[in-house]
């Protein structure tokens, strides 16, 4: 019951923060679910990509839309992209360690934190 509760508190600070400032939930939840439940970057990265098929974040974006804060032709193309990119990206993911995996995530995170902070 402990882990049920902590599991609704995870998705929920993910889903603040992604209707917050638009990240994607998997930077709060896959370092969570390693880090906080002892789950592998393969498991933790397979059960985040699990958490999207749901559509979780309709209320959001419906939110954001009635606002004009999105562009439904840019989103339509993201998503065709997304949906064979995840493939693309999960076949060469399974194929990784959990070590070289685990690196590949912290980079790509490391990348994003220095492109955000050094740029206008």
């Amino acid at each position: 019951m402990i882990n049920i509760i902590a599991y609704v508190l995870l998705g929920l600070t993910a889903g603040i923060m992604s209707g917050l400032i638009g990240i994607g939930g998997g930077v709060i939840i896959v370092p969570a679910l390693i880090y906080l439940f002892g789950l592998s970057q393969h498991q933790a990265q397979g059960t985040t990509l699990a958490l999207l098929v749901p559509p979780i974040g309709l209320l959001a974006a419906w939110t954001y839309y009635r606002q004009g804060y999105v562009n439904l032709t840019i989103a339509i193309f993201v998503c065709m992209g997304f949906f064979v990119g995840g493939l693309l990206g999960a076949k060469v993911a399974t194929g990784l360690s959990s070590e070289i995996l685990r690196k590949v995530f912290g980079v790509a995170l490391l990348l994003i934190a220095l492109h955000m902070i050094f740029t206008k």
